[in-house]
């Protein structure tokens, strides 16, 4: 089986779609997908699916979905002309579902976003900055973007947001550490605008503005990040963010360095 859930919602048996169309047992599906080869707790399901209010047909509905689930799964296994059965696919487990994965993008997402922290701990920043690239590549747009997603989901997709904004700064540490900085300008423009209070991507494009001979400009981008931050928020940037400033400010020498932000803070004291 392939699953994927970093884009749209698929999950495909040699080739064939087993992703229904109906919105709950899209949810029940993206539920079981989302923890490919773990036991799904019914509670779960239940939260998911009706909120506080959940009916008194809760279980049967579920048992239904599951069944139609199956149903998909039966069908998909004859179109494709292959032996299986469907309930050692989706199985019942005590107290709750459980999803037999095959190839499952998150789970790769993961895999390859552990080699590049490895790599990069090594030292090993071009190592590191291709695993990253890989691990961000397997995100098609916004996790289950066609699923509508309730309380239990949101807290799945906060949790991969999070994940694939981390990797992506760190590929962008890397690039920085190996002298890329004239082609992270654009990127990181972008970035910011899209994060407007995410200092890390802050300290990224006035590095990389920095390097690329355009002082007045890192300057601008801290500027506006310290306005958003007091104006929304009433906070002011983090020290680390304002000793940035102040070494661009003053062209300190250790900014040439092919390092990031934060590296270089940490040399400053």
């Amino acid at each position: 089986m392939d699953i994927d859930v970093l884009g749209p919602l698929t999950a495909r048996i040699a080739g064939v779609s087993i992703t229904p169309s109906a919105a709950k047992p899209r949810k029940v599906l993206a539920m079981l997908a989302v923890h490919a080869d773990e036991v799904v707790p019914v509670a779960s399901l239940y939260e998911e699916l009706w909120g506080e209010a959940v009916p008194r047909s809760a279980g049967t509905t579920l048992q239904t979905y599951v069944f139609h689930l199956r149903g998909l799964i039966g069908a998909a296994f004859k179109q494709a002309q292959v032996d299986g059965d469907p309930k050692a696919v989706l199985l019942t487990q005590p107290g709750g579902y459980l999803l037999r994965g095959g190839v499952v993008d998150v789970k790769e997402f993961d895999r390859r976003a552990l080699e590049g922290h490895r790599a990069r701990e090594k030292g090993d920043f071009r190592a590191a900055a291709r695993l990253f690239r890989e691990a961000l590549a397997y995100f098609r747009g916004e996790a289950l973007v066609d699923v509508q997603a309730g309380p239990m989901l949101e807290v799945e997709l906060d949790r991969l947001n999070e994940a694939r904004l981390n990797v992506l700064d760190r590929r962008i540490d890397c690039d920085l550490r190996l002298g890329r900085h004239h082609e992270l300008v654009g990127e990181l423009t972008a970035l910011v605008a899209r994060n407007r209070m995410h200092e890390g991507l802050t300290a990224h494009l006035m590095v990389a503005l920095y390097r690329c001979g355009r002082r007045g400009h890192a300057v601008e981008v801290y500027r506006r990040l310290r306005q958003n931050l007091v104006n929304e928020l009433g906070l002011e940037p983090s020290p680390a963010l304002h000793r940035l400033q102040r070494l661009i400010l003053t062209a300190d020498a250790r900014l040439a360095l092919p390092a990031d932000a934060e590296a270089q803070l940490e040399h400053v004291g």
